[in-house]
């Protein structure tokens, strides 16, 4: 640390010390009125952790030693940073404010996961590296954060797979402690990845201590899967799906098999014990054990994951699928008895086309949720409230966030709707429309994500104004800090992440979950345009987005013309060119 005054330089006195929870430098200098002084620190941090560190002070010391200049580092820092912003910038004409917040996220996204952080053996955490909430630990907000790293920063994207690869035989290890096969990801995982969740939780609002069934919530495992497929077929890497995503994927479809259980009653598959993304519901009404049976968005889910693992088996190479089948010894019948488990899962679906949340929700109580608003006015945690009057969120049809919903955040509605037929239900033609309105009914937003998907859902539907308000609601959760102090306790990347994808694939409309890129936008009222860029298949798209045009640019290495669908029209980009559609 050096201190520098206007006309000399003096060494301070300085002291370093350590507390619990902080290392702190007191420094004693001599101020005068009217002098300027300036204070410079250059740290350097080294973890034992790094496989090619073993003395982690000495090197980090030697680095502070040989450091150049503090204006040397800033210029280099400028430049890094500058890099960074030339990729992810999203500009907004129209929209002051949507535009300072979307650079805010974009700036703590980087902040929390970089390429100069991803060598690390670490993933993005649910509260980024701003607090000490979750204790830092890593849960299934990477299903919201790590589309957005596919599309500007696909190596910290894999670093972030990677760190669920390195602990894959922990949840292997997880999965058979609790009498399941294959592997089995915990819903909080830490430095070597055994389940970090707590098991008693303290209600802030009663003072008491409960038990806590949360985690449950094995769907981590299905974000896991997710990110897998879409890493690849967002950057088309498939020496990872050769060598560690294929392997990942299909012990994560083994463990899913390995928990349905067939019902001879129903003649369907059933998937128990688990928990939902709602984390409301924790329980029966009136039982001593956690987790509920069938949940829709599991059951949903876990059948995208049978059907794509044979398609992984038919992207990799012959050799690498020798290799993985060989390796965790996964045989051609137990392949097939997934086939029948995806075709055959139990979903509770009522005479409306309302899909039950899970077995046994359509029976619970309606809650008078006039009556909590006047009562309490904020009433996000419901479940805090409710315990605190001694009741129980778990007799009640009350969600803390999107559930059922969640389904067709993550797919295409004609994905859900094919894999909901393709298990014989039969469904209204506008079943989206009356679920989004059920649940929205039944849905508290304790957890920000829930504006995230409730915005991108109202759009697809054609309700344009609440789409926006959800998406503000979303937008600003974190500047506004509207759940009442937990931004303090760290921002959240989830939603920070949620917004730039909402703005580039729901406004923007510009889906990249299929083979080929489509474009299909669908401006705010004030949003004048977007301007962006995205790499997707190793092609670099600039978008320029106006309420009456398209302009779409592309780079592509190979120089060969690429295809993409704008406004369900087929058409041809060649690189360097200028394509330009009016709409």
């Amino acid at each position: 640390i050096n201190i520098y005054y206007q006309d000399k330089h003096k060494n301070p006195d300085i002291l370093n010390y350590t507390d619990k929870n902080a290392v702190i430098s007191e420094l004693k200098v001599n101020a005068f009125k009217n002098e300027t002084i300036t204070l410079e620190k250059v740290v350097s941090i080294y973890t034992s952790k790094e496989d090619d560190n073993e003395y982690p002070l000495s090197t980090a010391k030697r680095e502070v030693m040989e450091a150049a200049s503090f204006d040397e580092l800033l210029k280099e820092s400028e430049k890094e940073w500058k890099k960074i912003w030339d990729k992810i910038d999203v500009k907004i004409n129209g929209d002051r404010i949507a535009q300072k917040l979307l650079r805010l996220h974009l700036y703590h996204l980087i902040v929390s996961m970089s390429p100069h952080n991803s060598t690390i053996d670490a993933s993005a955490t649910a509260r980024g590296l701003h607090g000490e909430a979750y204790r830092g630990h890593i849960f299934w907000d990477e299903l919201f954060i790590q589309p957005f790293y596919n599309l500007y920063l696909p190596e910290t994207a894999k670093s972030m797979l990677m760190y669920r690869y390195r602990r894959l035989d922990k949840a292997r290890e997880y999965a058979k402690e609790h009498g399941f096969e294959g592997a089995m990801f915990p819903w909080q995982s830490g430095s070597d990845g055994r389940e970090e969740t707590q098991i008693v939780h303290l209600n802030p609002l009663s003072g008491e201590w409960g038990d806590d069934y949360s985690s449950l919530q094995r769907h981590v495992s299905l974000a896991i899967a997710y990110n897998i497929w879409h890493y690849y077929n967002t950057t088309s890497d498939i020496k990872f799906l050769n060598e560690y995503g294929a392997e990942m994927f299909l012990e994560i479809a083994r463990f899913w098999a390995s928990k349905a259980e067939f019902q001879a009653s129903s003649g369907r598959f059933s998937i128990a014990k688990v928990m939902g993304p709602d984390e409301f519901h924790e329980k029966y009404p009136d039982t001593d054990h956690g987790g509920i049976k069938d949940n829709a968005y599991t059951n949903i889910m876990a059948s995208w994951v049978f059907t794509k693992s044979f398609e992984i088996l038919k992207v990799i190479s012959k050799k690498a699928k020798e290799n993985v089948l060989a390796k965790i010894d996964l045989t051609e019948q137990e392949l097939e008895f997934w086939k029948q488990i995806s075709d055959k899962l139990n979903i509770i679906v009522s005479d409306k086309g309302i899909i039950s949340q899970y077995d046994g929700y359509f029976d619970l109580l309606e809650l008078d949720w006039e009556a909590y608003r006047k009562k309490y006015g904020n009433i996000y945690r419901m479940d805090r409230i409710l315990k605190a009057e001694g009741k129980s969120a778990d007799d009640y049809k009350v969600a803390k966030q999107a559930d059922t919903l969640m389904t067709f955040y993550n797919l295409p509605e004609k994905q859900v709707s094919d894999i909901l037929t393709g298990m014989s239900y039969k469904l209204p033609k506008d079943y989206l429309k009356r679920n989004l309105e059920y649940y929205l009914q039944r849905t508290s937003h304790g957890s920000t994500l829930s504006r995230v998907v409730h915005a991108q859902l109202a759009n697809m539907i054609g309700d344009l104004d609440l789409s926006w308000d959800l998406y503000v609601d979303a937008l600003t959760s974190d500047f506004n800090d509207i759940q009442g102090g937990t931004t303090g306790e760290g921002i959240h990347p989830g939603v920070m992440a949620g917004t730039i994808m909402i703005a580039i694939n729901t406004f923007a409309g510009v889906d990249f979950r299929n083979d080929v890129l489509s474009i299909n936008p669908g401006l705010p009222e004030h949003w004048e345009s977007i301007d962006f860029s995205i790499s997707f298949k190793q092609v670099r798209y600039e978008f320029k987005i106006n309420k009456k045009q398209i302009r779409v640019k592309t780079t592509n290495k190979s120089k060969k013309p690429v295809s993409i669908n704008v406004k369900n029209q087929k058409v041809s980009l060649e690189p360097g060119k200028i394509l330009k559609h009016n709409y």
